[in-house]
């Protein structure tokens, strides 16, 4: 049985343009996002693309959550092959294509989670268990580019 999760969130921008240089076409890229009960976040373009570097981007908050629910299907994973997870973090990266026109996409995102477990025993299989939880990654299931792990474990 498939089971159906609904999940909202409200963005808001203004235009803080000049009327009176509206010769320009040139729109500031800070805005917020809103999602009910939680704290407000602001949000803009990549530095590159002519955004706030001090904020949150969408190429951020991508990477963010891929790594974040990598993280977590892992946890759960290991606890379901009793394997105590002591310490976990990473440093990933994901590369982002534009073309001329200027469209573009992610083409890969690589994963560097360093993982230490409280059994040298379960070292292979901790190991292992990444690929599973690539498997059951909501975010990694959602992506149409490869997320690739280069995992390291010690005790």
């Amino acid at each position: 049985m498939t089971f159906k999760h609904l999940f909202k969130a409200e963005v808001n921008w203004t235009s803080k343009q000049n009327p009176a240089d509206s010769s320009k076409r040139f729109y500031s890229k800070s805005h917020q996002i809103k999602i009910e009960g939680k704290p407000v976040l602001d949000v803009s373009a990549a530095k590159v693309f002519k955004g706030d570097p001090e904020l949150y981007n969408p190429e951020d908050l991508l990477l963010s959550s891929l790594v974040s629910c990598h993280m977590m299907s892992y946890l759960y994973i290991c606890s379901q092959n009793g394997i105590e997870v002591l310490e976990y973090s990473d440093n990933a990266e994901a590369t982002l294509e534009v073309n001329p026109d200027g469209s573009g996409r992610f083409v890969e995102a690589r994963l560097y989670p360093k993982v230490k477990i409280s059994n040298s025993d379960q070292i292979e299989l901790a190991l292992d268990l990444h690929h599973k939880a690539n498997q059951l990654c909501f975010i990694a299931n959602s992506c149409n580019f490869p997320v690739l792990h280069e995992a390291s474990c010690e005790v």
